[in-house]
């Protein structure tokens, strides 16, 4: 773990630099009251505080168990690497009732994706999967979020400096 993704995971769990990182950056995360309750390079596990079955609620917890194991990964990368939603499945087994967490263990897949991106200078794509989970336990839903890579282009992108060094 470099030092940069390091310092994001220290912010991601601290409550307040937690919420201050949300309301900045993901402004309806925040105001909906998702909320991640802990996160490594490998894991995040996300709580949806709403009692309810609305597909809205839950997809939004379970995106952002894959999306914040994505910004560990690219948090200060250089080269800069752009991160896009482009499909999400889900399938529901049981009626979620009260408080569901979703947790998401692809954070080596997603890192290896991105890696892959970087080196071929290619738009890569990762299919990360975030599981419900009621409170005792039961699996509610599963879904699966498709992220897109993509080593973000103009004068500081990676191929330019590439072409510059001669190594490409």
């Amino acid at each position: 773990m470099n030092q940069n993704t390091s310092a994001l995971i220290k912010s991601l769990k601290h409550p307040f630099k937690s919420r201050m990182f949300l309301i900045f950056n993901l402004p309806n995360a925040f105001f909906s009251g998702v909320r991640i309750r802990d996160v490594t390079e490998n894991s995040c596990l996300v709580k949806n505080p709403f009692r309810s079955t609305y597909f809205a609620c839950l997809s939004m917890a379970a995106e952002m168990s894959t999306g914040a194991l994505c910004l560990v990964h690219l948090y200060k990368r250089n080269p800069p690497v752009s991160m896009l939603v482009v499909k999400v499945e889900s399938e529901y087994f049981k009626k979620a009732i009260g408080r569901t967490t979703f947790t998401c263990e692809d954070g080596v897949l997603i890192r290896d994706t991105i890696e892959r991106a970087i080196s071929t200078g290619e738009a890569q794509t990762v299919k990360a999967k975030s599981v419900g989970k009621n409170s005792d336990g039961a699996v509610v839903a599963e879904f699966l979020v498709t992220w897109s890579f993509k080593v973000k282009s103009g004068p500081d992108s990676y191929r330019e400096s590439k072409l510059k060094n001669g190594a490409l």
